[in-house]
Order: structure tokens, then C-alpha cells, then sequence
């Protein structure tokens, strides 16, 4: 049977590192997943209402189609400064592209933003926002390793439907040498517990009690497509108010256009965990980065992307249900 990494974070996936910053007051937060020397990176956009910086340059058609780090913030469209932030240090650090000799180091850093600023925090930055500042800092934090889940970093000011929302983290040991993490931001529309209140839509696919080891009772029947412990306030219902930001780590080295693939199969582990996902509010996006040994050509290589890909939408379900079970246990 498989088990996750001695982890169980999108960090068991050799050479990545997560690095997070949280400002209480303002009750929002920056992670950055790092990937040094840049990974074959793509993304795949799913929500009615995205807010993101440099995803057309991981396009199949374009040139570079590599990520020093994916950007992961709270804060709306002023989070997006959070990869300002992200982007000076790792050049001050060396790392990008070295386009003319002399000339700065160019990250790619690819990023995407939730709606965090009904939560009560204080936003009142003026001209300010604490966006870039927090980048960096979660730059300078980032480790490999354990990290902390819940109300951290992107995850600070994040709400599931009615409950609090948080970062999750999940992983998959499928071989020797082949690891599957997942990371995610949750922040949705949809809720990610069933109507009972207790069990997560997850939960088939939980391992050893990671959210709480709930299963729903033997009364439990079908519910309405759009529950009603959902996010369903006039306030909330606004298109970009709520989404949920994904990141997959594959430990091998695949091609563009199969990382472009695992991203899409992994969409359907929003589907599992959330209810509804991918709404005309939500900004649904999941990034897949990879770096490892090369997979075997011929062709059991496409079984083998369908097997991660498959194993990425479970794992990436695990990862959102504990995110909201860690900010549930915190509160």
C-alpha cells in the first residue's frame, strides 16, 4: 500500500524548499516554493476569477517554460507584489536566467494571489501594501523540510465556504526515487466538509487519520450540488472573492507538455475535495514543477504521466483537506 513521505509535504520531493511569511496583524500571508536552479514548470487555470503574474511564459508555445519558484499570496491583486519581493532576492542570490553577461539574474516566478481582505484584518496600508516586504522574508525563511500548516502564510486569512480555510500539504511515495507533493492555499466558495460537518469530501482518499480519520455515518445520502454550509452571502459571492492555489512537485524530470498534464489531472482533486470547485468566483490554479531522473522513453512513458497525474489529483485532495483541518485544530 502507499504511504506518504516521512514528511507528508509537498517538501518529501528532493531539493524543494517552502518558505513562508505571515503578517498577524493584516491576517495574510506570502509561501514561496522554491526551486533552485529552475524546474520544467507549467500551469493549468480552471477558476472564473484569477489573479496572476507570469503564467503565459510557461505556455507549451513560448520559450522559457521553467520556474525558480512558484509565489503563493493572500492580499488580492496587491499580492501579487508579493513576487516583486520573491524575484529581487532570489537575483540578488544568482538565481535565473543569465540573459547578457553583467546583467542581473532573471527569475521566473511564476505566481497567483487569494481574496483575503474581508477577514478583519487591518488593510488600511495606503500606498504601502505589505505584499513585497513578505516575499522577501518568505524567501529568507525557506528551508527544506517540515513547515508548518493552517493559518500560515497564503493560508493566513483564508476561508473554505463558511469555516476558516489554511495551507495544506500532502505527499506520495509511489517509488523508489519517485515522489508526488502537493501544496495548497484553500480558500474557496464550495465547502470541504460534507453535510454533517465533520467529515471532508476527502476522505476516501485520507491516510493514517492526516485530517482527523472522520467517515460519514450510514445515514448520509446525496446533497445539493452548491451546499448550504457554503460561502453563499451576497458580500462573498463576487467574482476573484475566493479560489484555491495549488502546487504539484513531481521528483522526475518531465517534459513541458507532461507537466502540463499532471497540472490538468490534478484539477480533479479540487473536484474531490471541494463542492462545488472551479466556480465563476473561484480563481482555481494549479502549478506542477518538476526536476529528478529522467522517466524511460518508449512507451510506458505515458502510463507512467497518467500514474503520476493520477496520484497528483489524490494527493492534492489530502493536501487541501488538512490545510482547513489545521486551521480548524489552531483555532
Amino acid at each position: 500500500m502507499l504511504r506518504p513521505g516521512p514528511l507528508n509535504r509537498i517538501t518529501d520531493v528532493p531539493g524543494l524548499r517552502v518558505g513562508q511569511a505571515t503578517d498577524e496583524a493584516v491576517r495574510s500571508g506570502v509561501t514561496v516554493v522554491l526551486c533552485p536552479g529552475g524546474w520544467t514548470a507549467a500551469a493549468d487555470v480552471r477558476g472564473g476569477g484569477p489573479a496572476t503574474r507570469e503564467i503565459d511564459v510557461l505556455g507549451l508555445e513560448n520559450l522559457v517554460g521553467r520556474a525558480h519558484a512558484v509565489c503563493l499570496s493572500g492580499g488580492s491583486v496587491f499580492g501579487l507584489a508579493a513576487a516583486d519581493g520573491v524575484t529581487a532576492v532570489l537575483s540578488a542570490q544568482g538565481e535565473g536566467l543569465q540573459v547578457a553577461p553583467g546583467a542581473p539574474a532573471v527569475p521566473i516566478v511564476p505566481s497567483a494571489c487569494l481574496f483575503d481582505l474581508g477577514n478583519g484584518g487591518d488593510k488600511a496600508w495606503g500606498t504601502e501594501p505589505p505584499y513585497r516586504a513578505l516575499g522577501a522574508r518568505a524567501v529568507a525563511e525557506a528551508a527544506e523540510g517540515n513547515f508548518p500548516l493552517g493559518a500560515v502564510g497564503a493560508g493566513r486569512g483564508a476561508r473554505a465556504g463558511s469555516r476558516p480555510g489554511g495551507l495544506g500539504s500532502a505527499s506520495l511515495d509511489l517509488a523508489p526515487g519517485l515522489v508526488v507533493g502537493a501544496l495548497a492555499a484553500v480558500n474557496p466558495v464550495g465547502s470541504v466538509l460534507a453535510a454533517d460537518g465533520r467529515t471532508f469530501y476527502a476522505q476516501p482518499f485520507e491516510i493514517e487519520g492526516e485530517f482527523g480519520g472522520f467517515a460519514p455515518g450510514p445515514a448520509a445520502g446525496p446533497e445539493a450540488p452548491f451546499p448550504v454550509h457554503g460561502r453563499l452571502s451576497a458580500a462573498d459571492l463576487q467574482p476573484g472573492a475566493a479560489t484555491t492555489l495549488c502546487v504539484i512537485a513531481v521528483s522526475a524530470e518531465l517534459t513541458r507538455a507532461e507537466c502540463k498534464r499532471v497540472a490538468m489531472m490534478a484539477q480533479d482533486g479540487l473536484a474531490r475535495a471541494i463542492r462545488p470547485a472551479h466556480t465563476p468566483y473561484d480563481g482555481d490554479i494549479v502549478f506542477c514543477v518538476a526536476h529528478g531522473p529522467a522517466l524511460p522513453d518508449g512507451p510506458e512513458r505515458p502510463r507512467r504521466v497518467a500514474y503520476i497525474g493520477a496520484a497528483a489529483a489524490d494527493t492534492l485532495a489530502r493536501a487541501i483537506a488538512r490545510g482547513v483541518h489545521e486551521a480548524a485544530s489552531a483555532d
